[in-house]
C-alpha cells in the first residue's frame, strides 16, 4: 500500500472539509428563497375575537401551510390605521359601519365585505365578588367602579353604553365608569380587581375564570360584525381565503363556540 505523508492528508481533509462548507452554504441559499416564500398573512381583528381567532388560526395555518399574524383591539383604532395605509392584509371588525366607511373611501377591495357574525355583550364579575345579574345591580354601592370599552372607538363599548341608557342607569353610574381602549382590556381591568364589574364581549367571557350575565340583545343595536380585505395587501387572494375559512363550516363551529350568533343568510 502506497504511503502517503501526512501534509498530503491534511491537505486533503482541508479541501474535503471546504467542500462540506460550500455544499452547506448552496444549499442554505438554495432554501432560504423557499421559506422567504412561505405565505404569511397579516390580520386586524377586534379584540371580542381574540379567543375565537387563536383556535381558528392553527387549522388555517394547518389547511393552508400560510402564517397567521394577529394584531388585536378596538376596531375604531384598527380601521383609523387601516386607512392610513397600516400593512393589514385584512380587517375583522366588530361593527359593519367601520368597514362600510373604510369601502366607501376605497380601501376595501371591492366585493370582499362580509358579515361574518353577531356578538353579545355581558355583565362579567369576578368569582367571589358580588354579583350582578341585572343592569340595573350596578346602581349598588357595592359596584364601586365598572369598566366598559371606550364607546368613542370600540363597539362593545358602544352597545354597553346604549344598554345602560335604555334601562336608565347610565346617568346614575357614570361617574364611576372607567374605560378600556378595547374589550379585551376592560375584561382585564375586572380580573385584576381594578373594578368590581364589567360589560365586555360574550366571546371573552366563555371560557373565563369569572361569572357572567347575558344581556338582552333587545337593549342595544345588533352587533353586526363584518371583514373585508384592504387595498394595500399583498397577499388578497390568500386574505379572500381566510374570511370563507371564518365563514365555513369548520370556522363558524368555534364562533358558535364562542358565543357569536350567525347572520341569517349564512345559516
Amino acid at each position: 500500500m502506497k504511503h502517503i505523508p501526512a501534509t498530503v492528508l491534511r491537505r486533503r481533509r482541508r479541501a474535503g472539509w471546504l467542500i462540506i462548507l460550500l455544499m452547506g452554504a448552496a444549499l442554505a441559499a438554495i432554501c432560504s428563497p423557499c421559506r422567504a416564500q412561505t405565505p404569511a398573512l397579516r390580520v386586524a381583528a377586534a379584540a371580542d375575537l381574540y379567543r375565537a381567532f387563536q383556535e381558528l388560526a392553527p387549522l388555517f395555518e394547518q389547511e393552508t401551510g400560510a402564517k397567521v399574524a394577529f394584531v388585536f383591539g378596538s376596531t375604531g383604532l384598527l380601521s383609523k390605521q387601516a386607512e392610513q395605509g397600516a400593512p393589514f392584509d385584512l380587517l375583522f371588525a366588530a361593527n359593519e359601519e367601520f368597514i362600510s366607511d373604510l369601502e366607501k373611501k376605497g380601501r376595501i377591495v371591492p366585493g370582499t365585505r362580509q358579515l361574518y357574525a353577531i356578538g353579545r355583550i355581558v355583565i362579567w364579575t369576578r368569582r367571589g365578588s358580588p354579583h350582578a345579574a341585572s343592569l340595573t345591580d350596578l346602581a349598588k354601592p357595592a359596584f364601586r367602579r365598572i369598566a366598559i370599552a371606550n364607546p368613542e372607538h370600540a363597539p362593545y363599548g358602544m352597545a354597553a353604553k346604549e344598554a345602560l341608557q335604555r334601562v336608565s342607569v347610565w346617568t346614575q353610574i357614570e361617574d364611576r365608569i372607567v374605560y378600556g381602549d378595547n374589550v379585551q382590556q376592560t375584561l382585564q381591568y375586572a380580573q385584576t380587581g381594578n373594578v368590581q364589574a364589567a360589560i365586555v364581549a360574550l366571546s371573552l367571557a366563555i371560557g373565563s375564570d369569572g361569572s357572567y350575565t347575558l344581556l338582552p340583545d333587545s337593549l342595544h343595536a345588533p352587533i353586526r360584525q363584518s371583514a373585508g380585505v384592504l387595498r394595500q395587501s399583498k397577499n388578497a387572494p390568500l386574505a379572500r381565503r381566510f374570511i370563507a375559512f371564518v365563514l365555513s363550516q369548520k370556522g363558524q363551529r368555534i364562533m358558535q363556540k364562542y358565543g357569536f350568533t350567525l347572520p341569517r343568510r349564512m345559516r
